[in-house]
């Protein structure tokens, strides 16, 4: 593998950074935290149309740019890093990734397309209430005409209030087969199905709940195979989850410049505080794991690549992205939360953006599965996942 950014993607880094940093910042985002929409239409249309994000890392059989995951990880790193509210994540890093991983070609050409061209913003609806990787809360019931009826719920749906299509993971009724799963491809207002925004800690990530009440399914709202799409579902979630983590480090990143910043200008005892020595170790450490994280998700996406290419095997990708959630969900929960400490007082302040951060990482810490969940999945694949033995004493 290749660790370092090529000239492109350097310029694809700095492109990104001016966009954010000319349509974010705090009173921006505050505008947007007091709309109901939970993003700009004015930036999505220049994000999504004018600069072609949506579709740059998208195959070029659907109209896209052709480039890989690791430059879509520096797209989604850079919003990250401002807290920039879009539902690009929701639409290029989660529901296209499902319909790379488990929609044939023909379907992939059909829902792609407006996607990359900037005409449809998608999410996918995954997890019960308890918001659990596997959790799944909706049931499909086949008619034997090639559709179905869809009744159960959603919740913690990125933009799925919002959102033009939402792919919707469900079992068949009364079956907890974890590869009997069916994908399908709801549009907006679909009959049936209602949404209601979600109150969360973060109020910089809309989630919604959903609600399927006998929602009628054509057969050409079915994505691959009826209970065909467990395993290649499993498979566009890791993918997502490197997307996801990169999106995390960018948000750690943010709170540590910011904090670092501030540690130079905030006067104490006669000094900037950022001369103390406990202060330099504390931002140090922030800066440690900020790094290894980087390396994680950059490894993590050259491996999506590798994975598409046929380089890499599933176990490779399941591995990179369950390591890139751990290293980034960690890194930015420890970067937010030092960021109200050093900010002093103001930390807490509603004015202040620390404390976006600190929500943002919260949230987003637990989204696709907490820390814990992902070291589980990565003990399973080495094969430690078997109770170790107890100790005479009993203890382990």
């Amino acid at each position: 593998m290749q660790f370092a950014f090529t000239p492109e993607q350097e310029m694809i880094r700095e492109a990104a950074r001016e966009f954010v940093a000319g349509h974010g910042g705090a009173d921006r985002l505050r505008a947007v935290l007091a709309g109901s929409r939970g993003y700009d239409p004015g930036a999505w249309q220049a994000l999504a149309v004018e600069l072609g994000w949506t579709g740059l890392a998208m195959p070029e059989s659907a109209d896209g740019g052709g480039l890989g995951a690791v430059e879509l990880a520096i797209l989604l790193e850079e919003t990250g890093r401002r807290l920039f509210m879009s539902p690009f994540f929701a639409t290029s890093g989660l529901a296209a990734a499902l319909l790379r991983e488990c929609a044939p070609p023909g379907q992939q050409e059909r829902w792609l397309r407006p996607i990359a061209a900037g005409e449809c913003i998608a999410t996918a609806a995954l997890s019960d209430d308890s918001g659990q990787p596997g959790a799944i809360g909706a049931r499909f019931t086949p008619d034997g005409s090639g559709g179905g009826r869809l009744e159960g719920h959603a919740s913690f749906v990125l933009y799925g209030d919002i959102a033009d299509l939402v792919l919707v993971a469900a079992r068949a009724a009364g079956s907890q087969d974890e590869e009997a799963i069916t994908l399908i491809a709801l549009p907006r207002d679909t009959s049936g199905s209602t949404a209601k925004r979600l109150l969360t800690m973060d109020q910089t990530r809309p989630y919604a709940r959903l609600v399927f009440d006998g929602v009628r399914v054509g057969a050409g709202a079915i994505v691959g195979a009826i209970g065909q799409a467990g395993a290649a579902l499993a498979r566009g979630v890791q993918v997502a989850q490197v997307a996801f983590a990169a999106e995390q480090l960018g948000g750690a990143f943010g709170a540590l410049e910011m904090t670092v910043e501030y540690s130079r200008q905030r006067v104490q005892f006669g000094r900037v505080i950022g001369s103390f020595q406990a202060i330099k170790h504390q931002l140090a450490d922030l800066l440690v794991a900020c790094e290894a994280a980087k390396s994680a998700v950059y490894y993590a996406a050259c491996t999506v690549d590798e994975y598409r290419a046929g380089t890499a095997s599933a176990r490779d990708l399941a591995e990179a992205a369950a390591l890139a959630r751990c290293c980034c969900s960690e890194a930015f929960m420890q970067c937010g939360a030092h960021a109200i400490q050093l900010h002093g007082g103001i930390g807490f302040t509603w004015e202040h953006e620390a404390q976006l951060y600190f929500k943002r990482a919260r949230s987003a810490m637990t989204y696709l599965g907490a820390p814990d969940w992902h070291r589980e999945q990565i003990a399973r694949l080495i094969g430690l996942d078997d109770p170790l033995p107890a100790t005479a004493g009993g203890t382990r």
